[in-house]
């Protein structure tokens, strides 16, 4: 490798700048959030972060990003991160799907209990604390009850050229609002009849500002809270009230909240004026989210994926799903690699699929132990190998761990070779076997091809060779025996027979559905092929989720879901190399 070369391969491997780390460490030593204390006299984290997903669905690499940031942050700072699910609409939250959060942020190692506690909330448990600090607003002249239909509202409140139009309510009565909103929540009137708002400006140049709903009605049944309420906090008002309760430092969102920005801080500092929260309060910072070519990251096209049968459910090992990847064989070690690489930048951009394939394999290289398994089967038989001799050779389980061990595995008259490890006219720099030319079995002996059999359409069936009793690996003979060509095999009546499930990118553009474009238009026909190969006999034992490295092939998992000692299934987690590199 060139000097330059080396130079890039240790410029793509290494830790991406992170402004946020900057920004902390600027808070801790000016002592922004230093000396504070919870209601019992307990002294807090000067650094309190959290990860605030909506129970709505399954949470996918861009998530994993957010998980590995916030908890990662808090960790690195001697902080706290909590896990608060924002369950503020109930019409599309599912138990399901907190479940499968909860499991995903502990898959990737990390958790929201410390000695101060266990700091697991929901939006939910706030409900009766977001209503009074509404009423407060309410009274406080902050807010209005408005009448106007969603229609008339949407008339008014103007564009990004035209200034907002005042409602006809937004002087309405503070009595008034009062007694509407209390009877909105008694469930007096339906879906839609009133909705509370902010009064800010509706001349705003931010749409955000201009007077933005801050309760609904719904009539729905909540996951938790049952129907109790048939009123709901909006997202925007319930996210800053939901931070300064949890006495969040550092409240990092992506870029698409940074138009909100102001609406969090003014939510906040009305609050702050009521005397709800003290000072210093969160502050939001936003930050790019995770772009990764050849993957789809909206919630409404994956859904369409597995509705329409594209793929094999959420934990599909082609979705770019935690569940996904995780069955896929990914490793937590690899995806926090993987965001440590990727950065965090103020600007949105775009990481290579062959970045978080990068992490894999480096995570992965390490730890995996190693088999040897033919993909493609083609019979070798050895023609001057004793009839029923099986004789023993051995190979390390990791060639550069020694301490862990030989694994043996015998060769007999009949092995199994790839297809494309024989051609019966070879072309230019082909040194594997082919009709009078030599190769080592690997771990075994030198043999020499003596010819093939066919079938009746001239389709290779067999190959034919003889071994050199005196070559085998690791003796003395070994060296008289120079080849050009070393091949893998096993044995045909001791190899294991199993389904491998050959998996590649789902898509073969790497922006599927930038533009407007029909992202299934882009789908890979090669994502997933499904073989039956032949396996090193150790390879009986394997548990699910165990992963190996297939010599030659790429690493590989035993499937969580499928697998079993008498129906082995494994997973093509990533192959050795970049087959999609340019």
């Amino acid at each position: 490798m060139s000097n330059d070369s080396k130079n890039a391969a240790a410029t793509d491997n290494a830790p991406a700048s992170n402004f946020l780390r900057g920004l902390i460490e600027s808070d801790i030593g000016s002592g922004k959030y230093a000396g504070r204390t919870d209601p019992n006299g307990n002294p807090l984290p000067s650094v309190i972060t959290r990860f605030p997903p909506e129970p709505n669905g399954y949470l996918h690499i861009g998530h994993a990003k957010s998980i590995c940031l916030n908890f990662g942050m808090a960790r690195d700072f001697g902080g706290r991160c909590t896990m608060r699910f924002d369950d503020t609409n109930p019409t599309k939250e599912e138990q399901e799907y907190v479940d499968s959060i909860l499991d995903a942020v502990k898959w990737l190692g990390f958790d929201w209990k410390d000695s101060g506690g266990d700091h697991l909330y929901f939006a939910s448990d706030y409900f009766d604390q977001m209503y009074m600090m509404a009423e407060y607003l309410l009274s406080a002249g902050h807010a209005y009850v408005d009448s106007q239909s969603a229609e008339e509202m949407a008339k008014n409140r103007g564009n990004f050229t035209e200034p907002g139009k005042n409602s006809p309510y937004r002087d309405r009565p503070v009595e008034e609002s009062l007694d509407l909103f209390r009877r909105m929540k008694l469930g007096e009137f339906k879906d839609g009849q009133h909705i509370v708002r902010a009064k800010i400006d509706m001349a705003s140049p931010n749409m955000n500002m201009r007077d933005p709903a801050i309760y609904r009605i719904r009539h729905a049944h909540h996951h938790r809270t049952g129907d109790k309420w048939c009123v709901y906090p909006m997202y925007d008002f319930a996210h800053p009230i939901e931070d300064a309760i949890e006495y969040i430092t550092h409240s990092f969102c992506t870029l698409e909240f940074q138009d909100h920005r102001p609406f969090y801080n003014w939510v906040l500092e009305r609050l702050a004026e009521g005397g709800f929260f003290k000072r210093p309060l969160p502050e939001q910072t936003e930050f790019a989210r995770l772009n990764l070519t050849y993957a789809i990251t909206s919630k409404r096209k994956l859904l369409q994926l597995v509705e329409e049968k594209i793929v094999d459910g959420w934990d599909d090992p082609r979705m770019p799903t935690i569940v996904g990847i995780r069955r896929r064989g990914y490793t937590p070690e690899a995806i926090q690699l993987f965001c440590e690489r990727a950065g965090v930048a103020k600007a949105d951009s775009w990481i290579d699929m062959s970045t978080l394939e990068g992490a894999l394999r480096d995570d992965l290289d390490p730890k995996a132990a190693r088999a040897i398994a033919v993909l493609k089967p083609l019979k070798l038989i050895i023609d001057n190998f004793p009839e029923n001799l099986a004789d023993e050779c051995s190979a390390p389980v990791h060639p550069h761990h020694p301490e862990r061990g030989q694994r043996k595995f015998p060769i007999t008259k009949e092995v199994w070779i790839e297809e494309e490890d024989f051609m019966e006219v070879p072309t230019k720099g082909y040194f594997r076997l082919f009709p009078g030319n030599k190769v080592r079995l690997k771990y075994g002996y030198v043999v020499e091809c003596t010819g093939c059999d066919k079938d009746e359409n001239g389709k290779v069936i067999a190959v034919h060779c003889n071994y050199f009793a005196d070559s085998k690996s690791g003796t003395e003979g070994a060296n008289n025996y120079k080849v050009k060509g070393t091949i893998h095999w096993v044995s045909v009546p001791h190899s294991l027979e199993a389904e491998v499930r050959l998996y590649d990118r789902l898509f073969t553009d790497p922006n599927p559905d930038a533009g407007g474009k029909d992202f299934k238009l882009a789908l890979n026909p090669n994502a997933k092929e499904v073989i039956t190969a032949y396996l090193e006999q150790g390879l009986r034992h394997a548990m699910p989720d165990e992963k190996f490295q297939f010599e030659r092939h790429g690493y590989f998992v035993a499937d969580r879901v499928d697998h079993s000692a008498t129906r082995p299934v494994f997973n093509r987690v990533v192959t050795l190399k970049d087959s999609w590199g340019k």
